[in-house]
């Protein structure tokens, strides 16, 4: 039997804080937190490699370093609304953290508005805008758009005069099932 519990201090010490994440408060959510919990029967093992793990056809956990510095970015404070989109894992450091939480599938989209966070773990073509319109004023949206073999994790915040966007850092998760870029014609 695997032993959990110090796979996620390994987690937060080598790949977590390894990688200018400083949020305290992230470390210790993710220390407790039982990310094998997420997987499958049997794969909880995959918990905490440094790989996306997939925990549902098309679906997969954000390696611990992506899902740390885009929560990071993302700055979510105690109280604060939040939707999570095909992420399971942010929503649980999220509550930990002290924020309500609402689920849903990325396919079904935001459910509801006047969010203050909104996160995808997955990553897609590009964010559709019911994604962005779901965010309270100075809301913020992370996701990973991907067109290509790089993907750029991405921070959207909307504010009194529109949604403005700038790249976090790199992040190569796979493309979730139904966001992928439309085929196109080439010569």
């Amino acid at each position: 039997m695997a032993d959990f519990v110090a796979a996620r201090l390994n987690m937060v010490e080598s790949q977590v804080r390894t990688q200018d994440v400083t949020d305290v408060r992230i470390h210790d959510a993710m220390r407790v937190i039982p990310r094998e919990e997420l997987l499958p029967s049997g794969k909880g093992h995959l918990a905490y490699a440094d790989i996306e793990a997939e925990y549902a056809p098309g679906r997969w956990l954000l390696k611990p370093r992506d899902v740390a510095k885009l929560l990071q970015a993302l700055r979510p404070m105690p109280g604060e609304r939040a939707m999570a989109l095909s992420a399971p894992y942010a929503a649980a450091v999220m509550r930990e953290l002290g924020l309500q939480v609402v689920e849903a599938d990325a396919a079904a989209g935001p459910q509801g508005e006047g969010f203050d966070i909104v996160v995808c773990e997955g990553a897609v073509h590009r964010a559709p805008e019911t994604w962005s319109r779901a965010l309270a004023l100075h809301g913020r949206l992370g996701v990973v758009e991907r067109d290509g073999p790089v993907g750029k994790a991405l921070l959207y915040e909307r504010s009194a005069s529109g949604t403005g966007r700038r790249e976090a850092f790199d992040s190569f998760p796979p493309v979730l099932a139904g966001f992928e870029p439309a085929a196109g014609f080439a010569f």
